[in-house]
């Protein structure tokens, strides 16, 4: 296994605006009715359509991924996907206003699963406004070649308080992979994601499916201050399988989250905090 030692605590900072066109953009592309004016809060989790790298075509790799070693590490595996992430926020980032984000590689683990070989690559962000800040910590995962994962998908819960159902098509991939500038050709390139990466179809963006976690709060809980929210990714969810965003809340006010394709099966998992 390679040595990626030199490549911890790598940093780099970035500056940017929250401009109001993206989040106009976004707002539109969900099928929302109106989008966050400049000088409003900026909805949780919208974060990822700011501080995009403008990837020049001679630093792409042929599945459409920034190649690797200019902060990522240059790892050989060739299948690189997110798994999931964690999330706390304080304060309000707002639309409009100019931010610092701070992104650090914190921990780099090779292991053994049912695929073969994995390399876990834990990054964080810190991306902070006038009166507010969000951390994020990203779980990136690369992998062997095989397309299939191993096993049947675990179900999912059946005691759902809330559903909402869902059916991204290509259009909605297309217009997210572009406001992301993700050039991850498993997410627009029928012929690329099943010839050579051996799916049975487009693949929706695993933030895709957390942000329709984060607006099923935003919309059922819109008296609350979302403070913190953890999400883990179990399988893919292909264009055409239909899913639901489900949530239920315990005792404690912790809301218990996950997405459920068609046929039961759990693709995501997750948990937040309400203040």
């Amino acid at each position: 296994m390679q040595d990626f030692a030199d490549w911890l605590d790598r940093e780099r900072t970035d500056r940017y605006r929250l401009t109001p066109w993206s989040a106009t953009a976004f707002a539109n592309a969900l099928g929302q009715d109106r989008a966050p004016d400049e000088g409003e809060p900026l909805p949780p989790f919208w974060h990822h359509l700011y501080g995009l790298d403008a990837v020049h075509v001679r630093d792409t790799n042929s599945d459409g991924h920034r190649k690797r070693g200019e902060f990522l590490p240059p790892i050989e595996l060739p299948r690189r996907m997110w798994a999931g992430g964690r999330l706390r926020f304080d304060g309000t980032l707002t639309v409009g206003e100019d931010v610092v984000r701070r992104s650090t590689v914190r921990k780099i683990t090779p292991k053994i699963g049912r695929t073969g070989k994995l390399v876990f690559v834990l990054v964080e962000y810190v991306i902070e406004g006038a009166n507010g800040r969000v951390t994020e910590e990203h779980d990136v995962v690369y992998r062997e070649a095989q397309g299939a994962m191993a096993g049947e998908p675990p179900r999912a819960p059946g005691a759902a308080q809330i559903v909402i159902d869902h059916d991204p098509d290509e259009v909605l991939l297309f217009r997210y992979s572009a406001l992301t500038y993700n050039g991850h050709r498993i997410h627009y390139d029928k012929d690329y994601v099943t010839k050579v990466e051996g799916y049975p179809g487009l693949i929706v963006h695993g933030p895709l499916l957390a942000t329709f976690l984060f607006e099923l709060i935003r919309r059922e809980f819109a008296g609350s201050r979302l403070k913190q929210f953890d999400f883990r990714a179990v399988q893919p969810v292909f264009v055409g399988d239909g899913f639901s965003a489900c949530c239920s809340r315990d005792d404690s006010g912790m809301l218990d989250l996950w997405i459920a394709k068609r046929d039961e099966s759990l693709a995501m998992k997750a948990t937040a905090a309400l203040a």
